[in-house]
């Protein structure tokens, strides 16, 4: 998320902002170095000393990191306390006296730390940096293992043992005395191996394909292992081996050795034969990559074998068989030619994606009867169980009925996915509006929504409140809005109300707030609640704002947390 330095308030959730601001009053924030031209790093003390990183570009935050657990959103209180600190001079803030805390535009005034690093190691004989790495080494587990990693391959055989030795290593570090790893134990891993996988990236960058494979062949096995032993609600774990897995595709689509190519294309093949991973979804990934490598029949023959195990169970929705039957495409596509694989999907037009790619080769080649017959097919094939499927059939007949410039069937399949398809409606009521005369529009419209209304039991409001906000209708807008008072109504329709009827919508907000106060009791309901009660008075409606505090402070004088929270209103 790209965050304007003059306007960064408006970008983070006014909690957080809080939060951070705290943060920085207290002098929590160490003065942030220039890492590099735009970047910087700073210190902040919390629970427990956080590092975080901030590149600024063009006077916009471009991207920010923070060592903390939080994951409840794109900005945690640190990385906002941080761009106080950055940001003081020109917000006019003081803060508790603790270190000189220039801003950015003094900070860099000084070198950066990689221009520090750059100009003592040109200072340095060869004997002081092996003395400096020899002592890091000793001293840091992490570091050792990084260097290992990056350049074992100079001294010794590789083998995938040596690295999988490093990835235990990591593992057994952040596991507690009875071996399971918990959520915070899973990040301190994650955060670990991401800089081994980016260790292995240098190597791709390089052309050590070998020492990149390796590290990745660690990194898959050891952490399936560990999903079993492993708090990975937060997808450290498993993030990281779909890294392992995209550095094989690298090496995959790679000028690798002949030797290098059969080596990788034995171990998926063997991966898949012994279940290495099986029951993730990486176990049918050994399968797809090892049909990127093959270059003759036998070893088509040998994934074609390994396919022929997996039936179907008749359904539509067989992963696995589905799953197979697009690996033997590729595998056919790669090794008997376009025509061969094409045939193969005329064969099995069960497999939708096989279906969307007949109809688009018939939609190319302008055989738009075929097309339509497959779509329609499509149709009555998956209407029961896969309706998700319907989508596409209508959009290609959509599609056609435009190529064609069929107005009939242009209004029937837009007017069908406007109601229906479960993705943006935008450009179906555009092409409708398009091809209605104007002044059948207004008349259409209305049998439209009654439309909507009557088949979309549970959004048929929010759709209808779309094409208000589309049409710019904002009587009819508000109208909805007030059929539905919510503080999340008024929330998403607020913005195209708020100019024309200020009044209505503090109104409306007065009742929301009070009746959301019935029913939640946390601090973190007050604090909601008070949000939108400060939305008010922003909106011009202090009266009814204070009228609110005075009925909350009424009503419930026993919440504590309530009255501390409006005290900040």
């Amino acid at each position: 998320m790209n965050i304007p330095l003059q306007e960064f308030e408006q970008y983070i959730d006014e909690t957080i902002l809080n939060r951070g601001y705290k943060y920085f009053k207290k002098g929590l924030v160490a003065e942030p170095e220039l890492m590099a031209h735009g970047e910087y790093e700073a210190i902040v003390e919390g629970t427990e000393d956080y590092t975080v990183r901030i590149r600024i570009e063009n006077d916009t935050i471009t991207e920010h990191s923070c060592t903390c657990p939080y994951d409840m959103g794109p900005v945690c209180k640190h990385v906002a306390a941080v761009i106080f600190e950055l940001q003081q001079n020109e917000l006019s803030l003081v803060k508790k006296a603790k270190k000189s805390s220039p801003t950015a535009k003094t900070v860099a005034k000084k070198k950066t730390i990689a221009e520090q690093v750059d100009e003592i190691l040109e200072h340095l004989t060869s004997d002081d940096m092996k003395e400096i790495l020899r002592g890091q080494c000793d001293r840091d587990r992490k570091f050792r293992q990084l260097f290992l990693a990056g350049y074992a391959h100079l001294v010794m055989p590789e083998t995938k043992a040596l690295y999988v030795k490093q990835v235990k290593a990591i593992l057994k570090s952040s596991s507690d005395r009875h071996g399971f790893i918990d959520y915070s134990g899973a990040r301190a891993v994650g955060i670990a191996i991401d800089e081994y996988i980016q260790t292995a990236g240098k190597h791709l960058e390089k052309a050590n394909y070998k020492s990149a494979m390796l590290i990745a062949f660690a990194v898959m096995e050891e952490m399936t292992g560990a999903l079993q032993y492993a708090d990975d609600s937060n997808g450290d774990v498993g993030g990281s081996i779909y890294s392992a897995i995209e550095i094989l595709y690298s090496v995959a689509n790679a000028q690798v050795s002949e030797k290098l190519r059969v080596e990788l294309l034995n171990y998926c093949l063997t991966a898949y034969s012994k279940g290495l991973y099986k029951g993730w979804d990486w176990h049918f990934t050994m399968l797809d990559l090892a049909s990127k490598l093959v270059n003759n029949t036998s070893e088509a023959k040998q994934i074609h074998q390994l396919l022929d195990s997996i039936k179907s169970s008749g359904k539509s929705w067989d992963w696995d068989y589905t799953n197979a039957q697009q690996i033997r495409a590729l595998l056919i596509r790669r090794t008997e030619g376009e025509e061969k694989a094409t045939q193969y999907l005329e064969q099995n037009l069960s497999n939708a994606e096989f279906r969307k790619e007949i109809i688009e080769k018939a939609i190319s080649a302008k055989d738009y009867r075929k097309a339509m017959a497959l779509a329609e097919e499509g149709i009555k094939l998956n209407s029961k169980e896969s309706p998700g499927l319907l989508d596409y059939w209508c959009d290609y007949l959509l599609q056609i009925a435009q190529l064609q410039n069929d107005r009939v069937n242009i209004l029937k399949y837009a007017r069908i996915q406007l109601i229906s398809a479960n993705r943006d409606k935008k450009p179906y009521f555009d092409i409708l509006k398009k091809h209605i005369e104007p002044h059948q529009w207004e008349a259409t419209l209305k049998m439209i929504i009654q439309d909507i209304l009557s088949k979309n039991r549970w959004n048929g409001n929010s759709l209808v409140a779309m094409i208000y906000i589309w049409e710019e209708n904002w009587n009819e807008l508000l109208r909805i809005v007030k059929s539905d008072i919510s503080l999340n109504t008024l929330d998403t329709y607020e913005k195209y109300l708020v100019k024309d009827y200020s009044d209505e919508i503090s109104d409306m907000y007065q009742k929301a707030v009070l009746e959301y106060l019935e029913k939640n009791v946390s601090r973190d309901h007050y604090q909601i609640a008070c949000r939108y009660i400060r939305r008010m008075i922003k909106m011009g409606a202090r009266e009814k704002a204070d009228y609110v505090v005075q009925m909350l402070r009424k009503l419930y004088p026993q919440r504590r947390a309530l009255m501390e929270e409006l005290k900040k209103v």
